[in-house]
């Protein structure tokens, strides 16, 4: 989901060199991502009211103003630093939105994933629903994505946290860990609960 890192570090180290062009680059080339991660994050409710892209450009602005302060104490991956600041600015949607409407959403915080399913992803779902099932299969793949997202909104959010980061978001274990300020081993045990939990959701969904 995120460029590459040998070129960011490229572009972070003429960043600081005071390269205002690096600058826009670095931003630039982050675009892509950031926009399939606020589409994936933002409510569909919210969706209608507030354009994914505006939210990416509230995300760019605050990056720019903040840089300098990130390329003094880089404490994380450049992209997981601005995972940070897209998740503040989608939150802060939820809120403006609570506000403006006069109603609470039925949940704060951004939950589940709503743009396209992926292979990676349905390759899991098929995994968890039934091992029989292959995501080439057309017939099945719009019922196992239905199922497979269903399953997910029924978890706790910290488990639904850590399977969106790693399958919507393709993190590896220890930019998750970074990300969630837990241990890698602490990190991988989440996820290894999580899964647990969601292959019992799709099994008990299965049964009914």
């Amino acid at each position: 989901m995120w460029p590459e890192a040998e070129k960011t570090s490229e572009l972070l180290a003429e960043a600081k060199a005071g390269n205002a062009d690096a600058v826009n680059r670095l931003l630039d080339r982050h675009r892509q991502a950031l926009h399939r991660l606020v589409g994936c994050r933002l409510d569909q409710r919210l969706q209608r009211r507030v354009d994914v892209s505006d939210i990416v450009q509230e995300v760019m602005v605050d990056a720019n103003r903040r840089l300098q302060d990130y390329l003094a104490n880089p404490v994380m991956p450049f992209h997981l630093w601005l995972r940070h600041i897209a998740r503040d600015r989608i939150i802060d949607a939820h809120r403006r939105h609570r506000v403006s409407a006069k109603r609470s959403l039925d949940r704060e915080q951004p939950l589940v994933a709503h743009g396209p399913v992926d292979q990676s992803t349905m390759e899991l779902a098929a995994e968890l629903a039934d091992p029989q099932l292959t995501p080439q299969a057309a017939a099945t793949m719009h019922e196992l994505a239905q199922r497979f997202a269903a399953a997910i909104e029924e978890l706790e959010e910290a488990d639904r946290e850590v399977l969106l980061m790693r399958h919507f978001e393709h993190l590896s274990n220890q930019e998750v860990a970074v990300a969630l300020e837990l241990s890698e081993p602490a990190a991988s045990m989440r996820y290894l609960g999580a899964i647990r939990r969601l292959r019992e959701l799709l099994g008990e969904e299965a049964q009914s």
